[in-house]
């Protein structure tokens, strides 16, 4: 995870994985270039940037001073693809990564050692890509929580049986202290973290498709004030628009990785 270590820590509360575990605690977009990475959100979702102690490839991105996302340029250097990933919050990054592996996942990065906490980049048995971690979250985390994203979703082949897979490796619906609850409304599986809606899950991806857009994937949902004004700044600045509604659109940036910009009200 991108901590920012140029923040005053007195006044913020240190969160810890172990009292969020298996919510969606921070999302992380895999890039080639930093700079020209900047430049884009900068244009087309008004964020500043701190740097991040892991090194000059990371940085932090800030809406209204809030921590809302890191980036790392390492694509290139690590052949990974370009891509928002969404981390989940877990007691013991080697427990999730023997879960998910135990279940017909795999695990293309780690558990590796990032202070203040320890990672891992996982796939799902369907393809799908997310990340897990362990430790202390970013600085004042409860704020990111109400920032950004506004929520993420999951995109597969069947959201009953990756509700299982999750579930199994995250502590879903445990009935734990802190646990996050799973309900089916309207065909989807709703997770809700502390009372809030963190994430859904849906069918209908196809896992041999050639377009990564109806693969299963995770979306990124990023809330914003103007979802037709980001519209425009996506297309002036190099990127481009896969959906558009009045109340939310599908982009990719200029490096091609894909997300989703939602209504502020539709939150």
């Amino acid at each position: 995870m991108n901590d920012d270590s140029s923040r005053p820590r007195a006044t913020s509360r240190i969160v810890s994985s172990h009292s969020v575990f298996g919510a969606p605690c921070w999302v992380s977009l895999t890039s080639r270039d930093v700079d020209a990475t900047e430049s884009f959100y900068s244009a087309v979702l008004g964020w500043e940037w701190r740097p991040a102690q892991l090194g000059d490839r990371f940085r932090m991105a800030l809406a209204d001073g809030v921590p809302v996302a890191g980036i790392a340029a390492v694509a290139g250097m690590w052949q990974m693809a370009v891509a928002w990933t969404p981390y989940f919050a877990v007691p013991s990054a080697d427990e999730a990564v023997s879960r998910a592996q135990e279940r017909g996942g795999t695990a293309a990065v780690g558990p590796i050692s990032f202070p203040p906490g320890r990672a891992a980049l996982l796939a799902d048995r369907d393809g799908a890509t997310f990340g897990i971690w362990e430790g202390s979250l970013v600085s004042d985390w409860e704020k990111w929580r109400q920032a950004a994203p506004a929520f993420i979703r999951l995109h597969t082949r069947d959201a009953f049986d990756a509700a299982i897979f999750y579930g199994e490796v995250l502590d879903w619906a445990t009935g734990r202290p802190g646990a996050c609850e799973v309900q089916y409304e309207g065909g989807e599986v709703v997770l809700r973290s502390q009372g809030d809606v963190v994430a859904r899950i849906e069918s209908g991806a196809l896992g041999a498709a050639p377009d990564p857009t109806i693969r299963p994937h995770w979306q990124v949902h990023f809330a914003v004030r103007d979802v037709a004004a980001c519209v425009r700044a996506a297309e002036l600045h190099g990127g481009s628009v896969l959906t558009k509604g009045s109340d939310e659109a599908v982009l990719r940036d200029a490096d091609g990785a894909q997300f989703t910009v939602t209504s502020r009200r539709e939150r």
